[in-house]
């Protein structure tokens, strides 16, 4: 997976680079539900949870790969030379069911293009009050200005964007993380035994508690593994179709896009609950939760510069997954047809204004229409795999095939009737 993902640094004939999709769709996946999520997870759900969001992203990378390698394979190229595609793509080309991929874009315009940017800068808002005392309003300004700034600039300027920052940003939180780890590391070995027993409830008392402590920690540890993770969801496909793929094959993507689920929820994840169970800070029934609780981790930890630290950190994160949202919500608007210059400022400004509303409110009802969408995106995309699960079988064998005879993979859809019949024109024809 990494060398093909390092095999592509430069993007050509109208695509970016296999690394900037990685991490346009890592900018996406790394945000609010990195922090904050996991914090939410271990408080309501307990260490248990944390196993339970493990289990989903090996789930998941496999899903992450049948979503990317069938978002390349029937991309398309849009007015300006860009590749689009994604789930809404090969809902129509590749089952002749455009209605489906209708449903699906408007679900991810909403949850992903003005709902969860609104999630997003809450989030950046909250730490930055907590580490500095600045004012919500004055949090929210700052973002639309940020943000307005790459989503006028286009596709490619949001993946130099994310190519640039999000190494930066997943490296530095690492380091204090794993530095963390290593002055406590007589504790890891606990605190690994603890995630277990408590993921099948062996540290409860009585059957009642057994069962009620099991089913949280799975309910926790799933819902916000996915919700940080997304695979299955069909968002960073999104991201996936963009790319130049080097080798030349669907399947190459795929690989590359497993990685991001990889590094998404088992290490940067898995990262901030050791620096949460690490603490004495998760406390049951008090009302430290969310970033904050992950700031007072933190703060334990290193001291009062913790919580700077992880104000700066999600500033990094969350921004990031605002600015790749819109780019999935920009190609899902392309899909619709509504991709005009009246169109696109109406929406630009419409995601600013969510910005700026999620950094000024408490936002219970925008988190439960989120679950919603979410949840519809989901069901409509995994129906979809399921019925598309032949062709991303093939794909994958001919990929590996081609690497097993040591040959450069390269995709040739005359080999397959169905996709030599299905696929966009002028992208893998010859």
């Amino acid at each position: 997976m990494i060398k093909v993902m390092f095999q592509s640094r430069q993007g050509s004939d109208g695509g970016i680079s296999s690394f900037q999709a990685f991490c346009t769709s890592l900018a996406a996946r790394v945000g609010t539900g990195n922090m904050a999520g996991v914090a939410v997870a271990l408080y309501l759900g307990g260490a248990g949870a944390i196993f339970w969001m493990w289990l989903i992203a090996l789930i998941g990378m496999a899903t992450s790969f049948a979503e990317s390698t069938l978002a390349q394979a029937y991309k398309i190229r849009d007015e300006e030379g860009n590749f689009r595609g994604g789930p809404a793509y090969y809902m129509e080309y590749g089952l002749g069911k455009r209605w489906m991929g209708i449903v699906f874009s408007l679900c991810l315009i909403l949850a992903f293009g003005l709902v969860f940017n609104a999630v997003q800068s809450n989030s950046i808002a909250a730490a930055f009050e907590v580490a500095f005392g600045i004012p919500n309003y004055v949090v929210g300004i700052a973002l639309v200005i940020g943000s307005g700034i790459i989503i006028f600039g286009g596709l490619k300027t949001i993946s130099r964007f994310a190519e640039l920052a999000v190494p930066f940003m997943a490296a530095a939180y690492l380091i204090v993380a794993l530095y963390i780890c290593a002055v406590n590391y007589t504790e890891l070995p606990d605190v690994f035994m603890h995630v277990i027993r408590s993921a099948f409830g062996l540290e409860q008392a009585g059957a009642g508690a057994i069962g009620y402590g099991v089913m949280q920690a799975m309910i926790q540890g799933i819902k916000r593994g996915l919700f940080s993770n997304e695979a299955g969801m069909g968002s960073a496909a999104n991201a996936a179709a963009t790319a130049t793929p080097n080798p030349p094959h669907p399947a190459s993507q795929g690989y590359v896009q497993m990685l991001g689920v990889f590094v998404d929820t088992i290490i940067i994840c898995t990262a901030t609950a050791a620096l949460i169970l690490l603490s004495e800070q998760l406390v049951p029934g008090s009302d430290v939760t969310g970033i904050a609780l992950t700031q007072a981790a933190l703060e334990e930890h290193v001291g009062s510069w913790g919580a700077i630290f992880v104000a700066v950190a999600i500033l990094f994160f969350a921004f990031t997954s605002i600015v790749a949202n819109y780019s999935y919500a920009e190609t899902n608007l392309l899909f619709l047809e509504h991709n005009h210059a009246s169109g696109m400022l109406v929406f630009r400004l419409l995601v600013l204004g969510m910005v700026m509303f999620g950094a000024l409110g408490e936002l219970p009802l925008v988190w439960t229409l989120a679950d919603v969408s979410m949840g519809l995106m989901a069901i409509v995309n995994v129906i979809a795999l399921f019925m598309l699960s032949g062709v991303v079988v093939w794909l994958a064998k001919d990929y590996n095939a081609q690497r097993r005879a040591g040959k450069l993979p390269t995709f040739d859809p005359s080999k397959n009737n169905k996709l030599n019949k299905t696929i966009p024109k002028g992208i893998w024809h010859k």
